[in-house]
């Protein structure tokens, strides 16, 4: 299981690679087309703006893993370990919440966004979006997985929160 998981974000890594890379070059044409040419790619601008999209989501998934999330654990740290796990758990807990409610509206939006089209790529927006049901159901499972070791007693492979001190 833990080959899967390190293939999933090293797959997910890859594409946030891919996907900045192929922003840069499509902007930085775009620029040089414009200042040299007087024109430019209209379908560059549309899809560096999905590319930002998936970029932040993906993001957000690989964040959530390291820790690297904003949190602040000024009172968490001071509290004695029983009642710091059960905090952290409380915390895992509102994670997973806030990822069901992003899903849940994900599928409530559903058939508007595979109707709706990007006005010059034609691109659906479901396939936009599509990312966002990879990310809440990514952040969910994780969130679960830490609230299942802090409860019974073993730490996360990752901190929770990461010192960048």
């Amino acid at each position: 299981m833990k080959t899967l998981t390190h293939w999933y974000f090293k797959a997910l890594e890859a594409i946030m690679v891919l996907c900045l890379a192929a922003m840069c070059i499509m902007v930085f044409g775009n620029v040089v087309l414009r200042h040299a040419f007087d024109s430019g790619i209209n379908t560059s601008e549309e899809l560096s703006r999905f590319m930002f999209i998936w970029l932040t989501f993906l993001g957000a998934i690989v964040a959530m893993r390291e820790g690297g999330h904003l949190g602040m654990d000024m009172v968490v740290t001071r509290l004695p370990p029983r009642a710091r796990r059960i905090a952290l758990t409380l915390g895992q807990a509102m994670v997973m919440v806030c990822c069901a409610v992003l899903l849940w509206g994900l599928i409530r939006q559903h058939d508007i966004n595979v109707a709706n089209i990007g006005l010059v790529t034609g691109m659906s927006l479901g396939i936009v979006y599509s990312v966002a049901y990879v990310c809440a159901v990514s952040i969910g499972v994780m969130a679960f997985v830490n609230m299942v070791r802090l409860m019974r007693g073993t730490e996360p492979d990752q901190p929770l929160v990461s010192d960048h001190t």
